[in-house]
């Protein structure tokens, strides 16, 4: 596959007006995604010396986001984006220089948790934002997975600079600026978004004699993609714990970063391709196939036990991380009204924080009671499980799914969609 070939699609995507800031301003709002998890892991090991601490903490941060943020995109979807959008972020700048503060002043441990929880809270779903504004501006399906795919490399190029950098600015500067610049790019890259009000979806009417439209956001294929997200999430959140205390044991902690950035530039090369490729098969196949392809990759995660098998396996690993993110968000986008399709995607990625609030607390407890050799048992547990999850529960995402009829903004009732996959 050529580079033309390869590049040609992502760059007609730009055609859409205001589809380059739009899509610019979430990366930078997505930037604190790993930044914050890692940069609590360091900033609190570092003023304790305890990870299974770094971990819970950590581990709060994202319980609150994960379970807060479809909250926020509801209310988006029914007011807009920007008015609720630029809120949130005075919110997440406010608490999050505040954790840090009592952090580093050796406030009570009870204040570490709790500011910890509302810096999770006040931040939306900005990849879920960014996605609903791909799906307002553009009707071919196939540009939609190619938009969904460059969306996941981008959530990969996040995690492919995230990492060395609150690494670097945590180690070779002090621990609290590595967290601290990812709460100053999250709220810069925020309200950046919030003014573009030209390209947020429209407000959609909703049909008042609908008499279950929350069920709209939270049907069975957003349960069972959001499912096996979980434990997608729990590989996530036990890698970075896992492969920060590994690189610490081998006494190189700053390799911590470059190692994670490899394990993720697998999954943007990936999700390259898959963007770009016309699969045969139902969405709905696709998921299954890429599930199963993400828990045996990540098998080669027992055999860790130097920094050059690290990074050989992490980026193997990398390779299956997007195509399963994107096939399962296609799935739903696919399954579910446009009025509710903002908070149905922060649902189906929720299951990915909850994920990684378990699992950066597993590995935690497994680094410092089993050593971070034997931790990497968590993720490759995890990704093995977020197979079997998939293919229980697939008679589910085979069952027809009608998606409801779309409701102009004038209240008359548009064309339907037909559910795919």
């Amino acid at each position: 596959m050529s580079p033309r070939t390869v590049f040609s699609p992502y760059a007609r995507l730009f055609t859409v007006p205001g589809s380059a800031a739009f899509s610019f301003a979430g990366w930078v709002a997505r930037l604190p995604i790993p930044m914050l998890g890692l940069g609590a892991v360091l900033l609190v090991a570092g003023e304790t010396g305890s990870y299974a601490l770094a971990g819970a903490v950590s581990g709060t941060l994202a319980l609150s986001f994960s379970v807060v943020s479809p909250q926020w995109a509801r209310a988006m979807d029914r007011r807009g984006q920007g008015a609720i959008l630029r809120w949130a972020m005075a919110a997440y700048f406010v608490s999050g220089v505040a954790f840090v503060s009592v952090v580093v002043a050796g406030g009570p441990r009870w204040s570490w948790f709790v500011l910890a929880a509302l810096t999770g809270a006040s931040g939306p779903n900005i990849g879920s934002l960014v996605r609903a504004r791909w799906a307002e501006a553009l009707d071919d399906p196939a540009r939609r997975q190619t938009a969904f795919a460059l969306e996941a490399v981008v959530d990969e190029v996040v995690f492919v600079v995230g990492p060395p950098l609150v690494t670097l600015l945590a180690t070779l500067v002090a621990p609290p600026v590595g967290f601290l610049t990812g709460i100053v790019l999250g709220s810069v890259g925020g309200l950046w978004l919030a003014g573009q009000r030209g390209t947020e979806p429209a407000v959609q009417a909703v049909d008042p004699a609908a008499p279950a439209r929350r069920w709209d956001a939270l049907n069975a294929t957003v349960l069972v993609v959001a499912g096996s997200y979980l434990a997608i999430g729990v590989v996530f959140g036990a890698m970075d714990v896992v492969v920060v205390g590994f690189t610490d044991a081998e006494g190189v902690p700053t390799f911590a970063g470059l190692a994670l950035a490899i394990y993720a530039a697998g999954s943007l090369v990936a999700g390259l391709a898959y963007g770009v490729a016309r699969i045969p098969g139902t969405l709905t196949n696709r998921f299954l196939g890429t599930a199963v392809l993400f828990g045996l990759a990540a098998q080669l995660l027992w055999g860790v036990g130097s920094l050059t098998v690290l990074v050989a396996a992490g980026f193997a690993a990398g390779l299956t991380i997007a195509p399963v993110l994107v096939s399962g968000l296609s799935l739903v986008e696919s399954r579910v009204p446009r009025w509710a399709l903002t908070e149905a995607l922060s649902w189906t990625t929720t299951g990915l924080t909850l994920g990684v609030t378990a699992g950066s607390v597993l590995a935690g407890w497994a680094v410092d009671h089993r050593g971070a050799e034997s931790a990497f048992a968590v993720p490759a547990l995890a990704a093995a499980l977020a197979a079997v999850l998939a293919l229980s529960f697939s008679p589910l995402l085979r069952r027809p799914a009608p998606v409801p009829a779309e409701i102009s903004p004038d209240g008359s009732m548009g064309v339907e969609r037909p559910a795919a996959g």
